[in-house]
């Protein structure tokens, strides 16, 4: 079953300029902007231009085109911010969440960038 997408998300609004937003980049397919909540010095959110709800959608339903600039200027904010490994930097997290579970607060499709600092664990083991 195809995912229901929500016109009224804050990241929709975003991408109508509804809602201002500190630009780090932009492209013909995605937003990246920094997060307003930040919880590492470097904490930017990495947005597809279209109507998708998360990873696997994006994933299934996305064009070519629009994954590859996706993850194209993902890796250049990395560089440009200086935290690539390749580049000499510290390192980085990527989180996408998906799901009630995953515990997503915004239906659209979006990758955090965070570094800048030493992130610690990712998850605390469950027993």
């Amino acid at each position: 079953m195809p995912y229901a997408y929500d016109d009224q998300n804050i990241f929709a609004k975003i991408l109508r300029g509804e809602i201002p937003n500190k630009t780090v980049m932009e492209t013909e397919h995605t937003l990246a902007f920094e997060d307003i909540r930040p919880q590492a010095p470097n904490h930017v959110l990495v947005i597809p231009k279209g109507r998708y709800v998360c990873f696997d959608d994006f994933a299934a339903n996305a064009s070519d085109a629009e994954i590859v600039d996706f993850h194209r200027t993902a890796a250049a904010i990395c560089a440009g911010l200086g935290i690539a490994p390749g580049d000499g930097g510290g390192g980085y997290r990527t989180i996408s969440n998906a799901g009630e579970a995953g515990v997503q607060e915004v239906p659209h499709y979006h990758l955090h960038i965070l570094g800048g600092r030493p992130l610690g664990r990712m998850l605390a083991r469950a027993d």
